[in-house]
């Protein structure tokens, strides 16, 4: 049997952090056994369901390199396929047109109410024959009223539902549109789809949804419900929690390969190993080390895990990243350093490119203003004579290298009796504004010769002018 899953969201709004991980859960299954991944868009709430939206999806999807293995699905493309099958159970007697109106369904729910039973349909029209005038009807699902589902979830483990407290759900509105818990058995059984994960929400459909299968005379496809993600606090995750939309998190600096790394180990364990390459997800990822409880998200551990894979990705890649962070900001790569030299200068320093970006800014335009704090204890009268003399030490100097800058800055030191320090952190600030950046070497390398005489003049001006 060829293992086939399938990511079926509604294109409603954002692609958020838990349908990524759900996603992510279905890819890895089908990856690690050589199967399917499909992409489904279950688009028939023509209200809400926007084209916008459905771009956003394609646009997440291909950033986290999520890729199907066939076209997407579009439920709106197949309404004629849905009306079809409706016909097939209601010639097949699985389903009956329903002649109630609203008046009589909320006389019913009251009913039930008033006797404290749970309101449901109550199957009135399951021997209706004759059509009510004026009334366009519904069709309802003819749904078992005796024994169990059971459901074998690959999650939660053996979860039971009895008949008796499912009543005949409708499958076709009076306007002929379906339902979704009908469209989405339809849709799995013609994509041959063979494992349903999704998140424990749609746990309650599963047992409606398994009677529909077999009304169709197919054996259901193997359920895992996934647990919730859950804020800090314990609470569902929400916009209060900080980014809940996947491609905000693009825009904050985070790699696609962190961003599912860290969704692999929001309730999936393997251990103590905590840094996966996509390689090694695939072949680690089994529904049965998933969790039954819900995971929390933190921030700060995605951070890490962020900086973990900055510092072991190729620089050309960060790269490029780097590059986007950078035109975001209205900078121009071109003009400075190459980004590479930039990224492996920065990577053990930054947890996300947006913050690479905003510790490169003095590389490739002129920063404003000196840091305050580092301005007030390294540039001042006494600074003034080591920053002249490596002025003059630079401008004479040969090759622009790490090694030839360093060995100019020692020499400055020792000619003057002053401890490297001393000497390099006036440097520091001078080329960057602030007190904290690279070894002073790849600084210099970075900054480049003609703004590195430029920044010490400007150095120089500062101090007399105070």
């Amino acid at each position: 049997m060829s293992i086939r899953t399938r990511f079926a969201p509604s294109p409603t709004g954002f692609l958020h952090i838990g349908s990524v991980r759900t996603a992510l859960y279905c890819w890895l299954f089908a990856r690690h056994h050589g199967g399917q991944f499909l992409l489904r868009i279950e688009d028939t709430d023509r209200v809400r369901s926007t084209q916008p939206a459905i771009d956003a999806i394609l646009e997440a999807m291909a950033w986290l390199d999520l890729h199907a293995d066939e076209e997407p699905i579009y439920q709106t493309q197949r309404f004629g396929r849905y009306a079809g099958r409706v016909a097939d159970l209601l010639a097949a007697g699985r389903a009956y047109h329903c002649w109630c109106t609203p008046a009589e369904l909320d006389a019913m729910r009251a009913e039930a109410q008033a006797k404290g039973l749970k309101p449901r349909y109550d199957g009135r029209c399951r021997t209706r024959t004759e059509p009510k005038p004026g009334v366009r009807p519904v069709v309802r699902f003819r749904s078992p009223t005796e024994g169990k589902v059971v459901v074998e979830d690959q999650v939660k483990g053996r979860v039971e539902f009895d008949n008796a407290e499912l009543d005949d759900l409708i499958i076709a509105r009076s306007d002929g549109t379906p339902t979704y818990n009908f469209v989405v058995v339809v849709d799995d059984i013609d994509m041959e789809i063979t494992h349903v994960i999704r998140g424990d929400d749609h746990l309650n459909n599963t047992p409606r949804q398994m009677n529909l299968y077999r009304a169709f005379d197919r054996e259901p496809p193997v359920f895992a419900h996934l647990p919730m993600i859950h804020g800090p606090d314990g609470a569902k995750l929400s916009k209060r929690h900080g980014a809940v939309n996947v491609m905000e998190y693009r825009g904050m600096g985070f790699l696609p390969d962190a961003l599912v790394n860290y969704l692999l180990r929001l309730g999936f364990g393997d251990g103590d190993k905590e840094i996966f390459t996509r390689k090694e997800m695939v072949a680690a990822f089994e529904l049965g080390k998933v969790s039954r409880s819900a995971a929390r998200f933190d921030t700060a551990k995605l951070l890490w895990v962020n900086q973990q894979h900055i510092q072991a990705a190729p620089a050309e890649s960060v790269a490029q990243l780097l590059g986007e962070q950078l035109a975001a900001q209205g900078l121009d790569p071109a003009n400075g350093p190459p980004l590479a030299t930039v990224v492996t200068a920065l990577r053990e320093r930054s947890q996300t490119t947006l913050e690479m970006a905003e510790q490169a800014h003095c590389y490739y335009e002129e920063y404003e203003s000196y840091d305050e704090k580092s301005a007030k204890e390294h540039l001042h009268p006494v600074s003034r004579d080591a920053l002249a003399a490596l002025r003059r030490a630079f401008a004479e100097l040969g090759d622009w290298t790490e090694a030839a800058t360093e060995a100019a800055v020692a020499a400055v030191a020792g000619a003057l009796g002053l401890k490297l320090g001393k000497v390099a952190q006036p440097l520091r600030v001078a080329l960057t504004g602030r007190a904290a950046s690279p070894g002073i070497g790849t600084t210099l390398l970075l900054v480049g010769r003609e703004r590195t005489l430029a920044r010490i003049d400007r150095a120089l001006a500062w101090i007399d002018g105070r």
